[in-house]
Order: C-alpha cells, then sequence, then structure tokens
C-alpha cells in the first residue's frame, strides 16, 4: 500500500514511538536510526497489522509538544487478506472396470477398450467424499499415480481420460463425462499425470466423483494397475488456496 503521514504522540521509546494515523492511536515500529520526538511527522506504512515509520517529514523544535486531535470516526487501512496454501491427498475408495453391462469382480485393475469379443471396458477411479473437504477452496493443480500393468501392445499406447459423475460405483454404467488424453505408458511403466485443474475442482466442488478410461473404439487396449495389485494406484494429490 501507499505511505501515509502520522503525527508522533511521543517521542521514541526503544523501536516504537505512539502515533496517530488516520485519526487512531496506534504503536509504530520506527527504523533503527530514525530519531522521533512528540509532534514529529512521521512517514508511514502497514505491514500485516503492524505498522512501520520509515522517515520524518517535519520536526518540530524543541518544547513543548502539540497534542493531535484524534478522530474516532476513522479507522486505519484493513490489512490485505491473507492467503493459505496446501495440499490434500486423496486416495480412491475403488477402483473397477464396468463392460458388457456389469462390473468385473475378478479384480480391480483400469481397463480401457476391448480385447477379443469380450466387450468394451470403462474403466474406473471413485474418489468418495473427501474431495469436498475442500470445499470454498480453489484447485491450483492436480496430479494421479498411475501404472501399467501387462495387457495390449508392450510399448506406449494413447488413452482417453473422461470426468465421473459418481462419488461412487453405481449398479449400472458410470456417467461419463469431459474428455482429455490419458497417459501413454509402456507395460510396467508408473508415472504423475497432470490431470485438468477443472476436474478436481468440479470434484471440490461435489459436482463430479472420479475418473475414467473410455474409447468408443474399443482399441488400443491398456490395463492400468488398480488399488488392489498397487497400493499407490491412482492416489490423486491436489494443491488448494484459499483467500
Amino acid at each position: 500500500m501507499s505511505s501515509l503521514l502520522a503525527t508522533a504522540k511521543t517521542a521514541k521509546s526503544g523501536t516504537t514511538v505512539t502515533a496517530i494515523v488516520n485519526g487512531i492511536t496506534t504503536t509504530v515500529q520506527v527504523a533503527r536510526d530514525l530519531s522521533v520526538a512528540a509532534g514529529d511527522i512521521l512517514l508511514v506504512e502497514r505491514v500485516g497489522a503492524q505498522w512501520f515509520a520509515y522517515a520524518a517529514v517535519f520536526t518540530v523544535p524543541a518544547g513543548p509538544a502539540p497534542v493531535p486531535v484524534e478522530d474516532e470516526n476513522q479507522t486505519p487501512p484493513p490489512p490485505k487478506p491473507v492467503i493459505t496454501t496446501g495440499s490434500l491427498v486423496v486416495s480412491p475408495v475403488e477402483t473397477r472396470s464396468y463392460r458388457n453391462g456389469t462390473w468385473r469382480t475378478d479384480n480391480d485393475d483400469v481397463y480401457q477398450g476391448q480385447y477379443g469379443g469380450w466387450g468394451n471396458h470403462t474403466g474406473c477411479v471413485f474418489y468418495g467424499t473427501k474431495p469436498a473437504s475442500l470445499v470454498g477452496a480453489t484447485v491450483t493443480s492436480a496430479v494421479i499415480n498411475v501404472k501399467r500393468v501387462s495387457a495390449g501392445v508392450y510399448a506406449a499406447q494413447p488413452t482417453t481420460m473422461r470426468l465421473v459423475t459418481e462419488k461412487t460405483r453405481p449398479t449400472g454404467a458410470p456417467t461419463l463425462g469431459s474428455s482429455t488424453a490419458g497417459p501413454s505408458l509402456a507395460v510396467g511403466s508408473s508415472a504423475t499425470f497432470t490431470i485438468p485443474t477443472s476436474w478436481a475442482q468440479a470434484m471440490v466442488n461435489g459436482t463430479a466423483g472420479g475418473l475414467a478410461f473410455y474409447d468408443a473404439t474399443g482399441s488400443p487396449y491398456v490395463r492400468f494397475a488398480g488399488r488392489g495389485s498397487w497400493s499407490p494406484a491412482f492416489t490423486m494429490t491436489i494443491a488448494w488456496q484459499r483467500g
């Protein structure tokens, strides 16, 4: 903020002086090499909740100090809002894949695509209600941990990632929303993958609940480790701020 003028009510004592700022009596920190007498006019700035004097623009001659008039109807300018930041780690409440009108029960890995005539998969990750514990915060970034396991072509393959409405596994097919390019990994590789900030914000706001992998063509066929085969699978870290 810009500098203001203040009137010293007392001489400097230690590192502070009592002064009138915007009509309010307050304690002001004084620069180490600045001498202050009662009645001096000071240049002050506010940092957080504290006022600091760094120069005297007018000093009174020796003698009785004038008594400034305090205006009780004015208050010093408020401090700047405090911005807090943090991160939230969210483990999925479930990973599971859907195909041919039912959820697979033989494992909880996350599949995309179709193998042979067994049906096209929608591999899903559900995060429950924990992201909503940040309601009111602004998401600044979000990443997930992914690992590709044996299935399909060994080399890295493209995937299509979708936003899912449900927070937990529904009885029927999941509700798919926005799409984006997903992680492309070779079999055996793992990575940290950045998801759209707006998707994580939707989970915080309660309008979305998870992620999915789905390609309408059924290709390529890709399998990512679920929670049962790799404990960090799809753990999401949300960076956030308030203020």
